[in-house]
């Protein structure tokens, strides 16, 4: 059975100076996708979907040097719009997240809505598999955000902060025919102990 594999980036350089989409990998974020970019799960994906922002990219382009598959870029995979507040401390930056998924039918302090976020990420999904061979895994490289957006829609979930990822560098897989959950997110680094190859 072939797999829909969501990968979010891991850990990045925060540079109040740059806006937040410019924001690249850190060290431990580097390190963390290369101690797995050669794991079964990700060399069985031939094709690589990834967010134009520079650390999904980065995260993408690291993995393919290892497993050589095709990267396609799609700007449409961003993280949910945050650009009305830029950069916010973490302490705040907690609290409107939370309101986020609390109140998904608002604009909390003019970021993006929850629901038009979901509706996103899942058309940009529809969009990717109609040319995608169904019998093929397939890794699309985001955030954790709208990854858990689709999560919940795929899940048959209300939108929650509770199906968030529990840490930067997570992956989900859904089902590439149906799109039903295969596993909810976990750390990047147990994916090969919950399904091995593809």
């Amino acid at each position: 059975m072939t797999v829909i594999y969501y990968l979010s980036h891991p850990e990045v350089t925060i540079d109040p100076a740059i806006p937040v989409p410019d924001w690249g990998l850190s060290a431990r974020g580097r390190e963390r996708v290369l101690a797995v970019r050669d794991a079964a799960w990700l060399s069985s994906c031939r094709r690589i979907v990834t967010s134009a922002e520079q650390k999904a990219v980065e995260t993408a382009e690291l993995i393919a040097e290892a497993t050589a598959a095709e990267i396609a870029v799609r700007p449409a995979m961003h993280e949910n719009d945050r650009s009305a507040t830029g950069f916010l401390v973490p302490a705040e930056f907690e609290e409107v997240a939370n309101a986020f998924f609390a109140r998904p039918e608002e604009s909390v302090r003019g970021w993006e809505r929850a629901i038009d976020a979901q509706a996103r990420i899942a058309g940009e999904l529809e969009a990717v598999l109609e040319d995608h061979d169904p019998a093929s895994s397939l890794l699309l490289v985001g955030h954790g955000g709208v990854g858990t957006l689709l999560y919940c829609r795929h899940a048959g979930l209300a939108i929650d902060r509770r199906h968030d990822q529990p840490r930067g560098g997570s992956v989900f897989a859904l089902d590439a025919e149906s799109l039903a959950p295969r596993f909810a997110w976990r750390p990047m680094e147990e994916v090969a102990t919950l399904l091995g190859p593809c």
